[in-house]
């Protein structure tokens, strides 16, 4: 993977001398006369002569502080810098609510300022001064570029001083920028084009990246697929020339001797052309981002290994390119899931759940605490929950923990629940189960009930629906670009730290 992904994050104690302050700024209060908005800064950085006169200058160019605004000007004299940028945070109610939706405002403030500075700038920020963490987050996901394939690059800016008067300011600021590192490393992973990201080179890649961290690995080539009786794997994968791969990842803590385990499940399709049941032509390159689910899982277990957690995680990664050739799995067609269960394909481009059910099946025999499967698997959880909100479905208990996680992560998980009726409608003539049901209705709520099928009894088990959450396919926003976003990376590992401390 790439050296440069996130800028070089450092803290501070004091307003270094740079090219560039970037500060945060709270909306007016209605109530007051002037109606300037307030400088989010930390005391003791700037003199009231300073403060007052950045304050001045601001309000004279139109700044209100609103959520999203970013506001660019000469530094008044006596600054140690030469420009400053300020962005807005909102109001100051929002700030002081919960902790969570402040680091969330601080991450998404920091990533405006991110996505509008450019390359060679030196920054020093006080936005840190607000929320440490969340702003060493939004600077270093809000910087994140994807130029692989250009010949012109866009460099974004190389180098954050945070300040910051925490004693451990260091150890947030290098937690940050690990968590940071990892969604970025899935957002690469999303962002390859499935020219150059096939099963075989995605099994390579993902390898390669956690035996640098220390993880055991595992890879079941196709012939050994289909010995192992992997056949919705096989069957998925069987209409491409580039055959299926299964990945097996593991992160065992050095402490702890009998740790809790989590076991991840990620769907790994590097190109959905929908099989037999082909997709239409308009916006099909998107589906370069279907194996956004793996790519998450992979991040997510190495980050583990490289923040010592004292959990086992074992990631099972199924990739499989769904392609339609003479060769492929048709519509009516009858498959044998690993560990049995025979499923009778109604449609080719349900093909998610059909790898997700290997997978799940084969984490299960490691017998862990909790699994977590994260896919991009409907565009029903789109319909139902829009772009931004990932669906979060499973055991009760643990479904309402992960999507409560989720949201003060910032990454919005929203419980959602399994309505019995819809299992009847998975019944197939043939075989023990359809992968779809015969008609439109809970289209992401019947995929979930289709893969509860396949976790064993006793496990505590949640199902992550990121379709839309994992491919931004409009302008950037806050520390989101176009194109990968990394959800659920962040997530995961709030999950995986919140069973660390307590079980």
């Amino acid at each position: 993977m790439r050296d440069n992904l996130i800028p070089d994050l450092t803290a501070t104690t004091n307003l270094e001398a740079a090219d560039v302050l970037v500060i945060g700024l709270i909306t007016a209060d209605s109530e007051t006369e002037d109606g300037e908005p307030t400088l989010a800064i930390g005391t003791d950085l700037l003199s009231d002569a300073q403060a007052e006169a950045l304050s001045t200058a601001l309000t004279a160019v139109g700044a209100k502080g609103s959520d999203g605004e970013v506001t660019r000007i000469p530094a008044p004299a006596d600054l140690p810098v030469r420009a400053v940028l300020a962005v807005g945070l909102g109001d100051a109610d929002a700030l002081d609510a919960d902790p969570h939706r402040r680091a969330e405002k601080v991450r998404r403030a920091a990533g405006n300022a991110a996505r509008s500075l450019t390359a060679g700038e030196s920054v020093v920020s006080t936005l840190s001064t607000v929320d440490l963490a969340g702003a060493a987050e939004g600077f270093a996901l809000g910087a994140y570029r994807f130029d692989e394939f250009q010949a012109k690059k866009s460099e974004p800016v190389s180098a954050v001083a945070l300040v910051s008067d925490d004693a451990d300011a260091a150890a947030t600021v290098a937690r940050s920028a690990a968590i940071a590192r990892a969604v970025c490393v899935a957002r690469d992973f999303v962002n390859t084009p499935p020219s150059h990201l096939y099963p075989d080179e995605f099994a390579t890649r993902a390898a390669d990246l956690a035996s640098a961290s220390g993880l055991e690995v595992e890879i079941l080539e196709d012939e050994q697929l289909r010995a192992g009786g992997y056949g919705g794997i096989v069957g998925v994968g069987k209409g491409s020339s580039r055959p299926p791969r299964l990945v097996r990842l593991t992160y065992t803590p050095a402490s702890p001797a009998d740790p809790k385990s989590v076991a991840l499940v990620g769907k790994g399709v590097t190109f959905d052309t929908g099989g037999i049941s082909i997709k239409p032509a308009a916006g099909m390159e998107a589906m370069t981002s279907d194996m956004g689910g793996a790519a998450a899982v992979i991040a997510a277990t190495v980050l583990a290994a490289d923040l010592q957690l004292p959990v086992r995680v074992t990631a099972t990664v199924p990739m499989a390119e769904n392609m339609p050739s003479s060769t492929a799995q048709r519509p009516g067609d009858v498959l044998t899931q690993y560990g049995g269960t025979t499923v009778e394909v109604l449609n080719t481009d349900a093909e998610g759940r059909l790898i997700l059910a290997d997978a799940i099946v084969r984490a299960c025999e490691d017998e862990p605490d909790y699994l977590i499967d994260t896919a991009t698997l409907t565009g029903a959880q789109m319909v139902a929950l829009g772009t931004r909100t990932p669906g979060v479905m499973g055991t009760e208990e643990f479904r309402d923990r992960v999507a409560a996680l989720s949201r003060q992560a910032g990454e919005n998980g929203w419980a959602m629940p399994f309505p019995e009726e819809l299992r009847a409608d998975l019944k197939s003539r043939v075989a023990d189960l359809a992968n779809v049901t015969n008609h439109r209705w809970g289209g992401m709520l019947s995929a979930g009930i289709f893969l509860r099928e396949f976790v064993a009894d006793g496990v505590q088990w949640a199902h992550v629906d990121v379709a839309g959450p994992a491919f931004n396919q409009g302008g950037g926003w806050g520390y989101t670009g176009k194109g990968g976003t990394g959800v659920p990376v962040r997530t995961i590992t709030a999950v995986i730290e919140d069973i660390a401390a307590n079980g």
